[in-house]
């Protein structure tokens, strides 16, 4: 089953449920599908965007609300940080499992030895083969220091 389809079910069953804070967070995780779709068309691209860039969406997604709770703490406005924080969780089940630090490490290792990476100009490969397995399990602003100083 693709991506649109769980959350588009998830959000009938949230609506049934009556689960306010689900639903709305649902809601806006279709609605930035559906923006990526709508410039999808608009560069000429396929009508509706795959499953490796929904998951994209939700790291995004992810990110943004960790920054945003992250400032209300230090704003102490913490009934809003608890309410991105309850929304990165809804949507982390969407998300496949993050790998680990040493499954990063890992990662990282297997990623330059397929590309056969021996300098910094073998980032952008080492990089590109890491989003194509890994997109959605790992922080790629963390990673990408790590390859740099593996390669550097």
């Amino acid at each position: 089953m693709d991506m649109r389809t769980t959350i588009s079910g998830a959000l009938k069953e949230a609506m049934k449920a009556k689960d306010a804070d689900r639903l709305s967070t649902l809601r806006l995780i279709n609605a930035a599908i559906k923006d990526r779709d709508i410039a999808a068309r608009t560069d000429g691209e396929d009508a509706q965007v795959s499953d490796d860039t929904v998951l994209a969406i939700l790291g995004k997604m992810v990110k943004q609300r960790q920054e945003s709770a992250r400032a209300y703490e230090e704003g102490g406005r913490l009934e809003l940080a608890e309410k991105e924080m309850n929304e990165i969780r809804i949507i982390e089940e969407y998300l496949p499992r993050q790998l680990d630090d040493a499954e990063t490490e890992a990662a990282v290792a297997a990623a330059i030895a397929e590309v056969e990476a021996t300098s910094i100009r073998d980032m952008g490969k080492v990089m590109a083969a890491l989003k194509g397995k890994y997109t959605g399990q790992m922080d790629f602003g963390k990673v990408g220091p790590m390859v740099k100083a593996k390669l550097g």
